[in-house]
């Protein structure tokens, strides 16, 4: 059944490719995007020339109440993926955190308590739980915050939670571990470790080798949205870990991506990669049982064929266009 579905955060990584996918699902889609005096669409540059019918971009900044609630009206589903997420400027901003990542979810949970939504899917992250306790990590897992960009997604996550128990509101919190995949940020470490290695340089620079991350690729992240999008089951109050089930290092990735791309390089340790001692996450793995269990989730790029999908994703960065693009830090959002 065709939908008006509002996505916040619609110009960046995943949600580009969240818009992509609902507008082939026949969707009505309208991306909210942060304003700017450059007009810059980031990665939905492409799609807004398309000329699609269901398919339309309003500039705004989810810490203005106003706008949010007039860009909510007539809408089915709110998608929130907006937020500041780059960990290591949280150390320096911690204000502007909260403001988008808190503030922002309240205008939106605000506006939604007189409007007739269907569905309102809050965006999570993987970094709220800490160091784990066990493992995998399931829905159950308490939250131990080690940077100010976890505590304020965990404040949005808590703030989400209490607006289903105290005003019944359709709230559903996707919780997505590491997604990678085409475009994203070279925050991430794997963008980053890629595109040290199709440089001239013949040093990569990292932060540490040890930390462990549950990787998932693009797509099947996005077919976990659809599955939220789409399920005729009652979902409010729910919170989903998104994650493929096994880790991989640092370490490991790097020696992945030198074998594939044929190149080898001295490793440095770049001191200023390094969170505090405190705040590194050594290990994140998903448990990703329900999910599974309630949506039927299966995912495509599993531990089995991880390497096509990270081929796929430097295949992606090894095209020139793409890689002028971030050298010239037009879209890094």
């Amino acid at each position: 059944m065709k939908k008006k579905i509002l996505v916040t955060g619609s110009e960046g990584f995943i949600g580009s490719h969240l818009v992509e996918a609902l507008i082939k699902k026949n969707h009505n889609v309208t991306c909210f995007v942060l304003y700017n005096s450059f007009n810059n669409l980031g990665w939905l540059r492409d799609l807004s020339k398309t000329k699609k019918k269901n398919f339309k971009v309003i500039f705004g900044d989810i810490r203005d109440s106003e706008q949010v609630r007039d860009s909510l009206k007539n809408q089915d589903v709110v998608i929130n993926l907006a937020a500041l997420i780059g960990i290591p400027y949280s150390y320096k901003s911690v204000r502007s955190y909260f403001e988008t990542n808190v503030m922002g979810l309240i205008n939106i949970l605000e506006a939604s308590k007189s409007l007739n939504l269907k569905k309102i899917i809050h965006v999570s992250t993987s970094e709220v739980f800490g160091n784990p306790k066990y493992l995998p990590i399931d829905e159950k897992h308490n939250y131990f915050s080690q940077s100010p960009y976890a505590a304020s997604k965990a404040s949005a996550d808590q703030l989400a939670l209490s607006y289903f128990n105290s005003f019944n509101l359709p709230i559903t919190i996707i919780r997505p571990f590491n997604t990678f995949g085409p475009r994203q940020s070279l925050r991430a470490v794997i963008p980053t470790l890629i595109t040290q290695y199709l440089n001239n340089s013949k040093i990569v620079k990292v932060g540490s080798l040890f930390p462990v991350r549950d990787l998932t690729y693009i797509d099947d992240t996005v077919d976990a949205f659809l599955k939220v999008i789409h399920s005729k089951k009652n979902l409010s109050g729910m919170f989903f870990n998104l994650g493929s089930g096994y880790g991989i290092s640092v370490g490991e990735l790097n020696s992945k991506i030198s074998k594939i791309l044929g190149v080898k390089k001295n490793i440095i340790i770049d001191k200023k990669r390094i969170r505090p001692k405190k705040s590194e996450v050594k290990i994140l793995i998903s448990s990703n049982k329900k999910i599974k269990k309630v949506l039927d989730w299966r995912l495509k790029y599993n531990k089995k064929n991880f390497d096509k999908a990270l081929i796929k994703t430097i295949n992606w960065f090894k095209d020139d266009k793409n890689l002028k693009e971030y050298n010239s830090k037009k879209y890094t959002i």
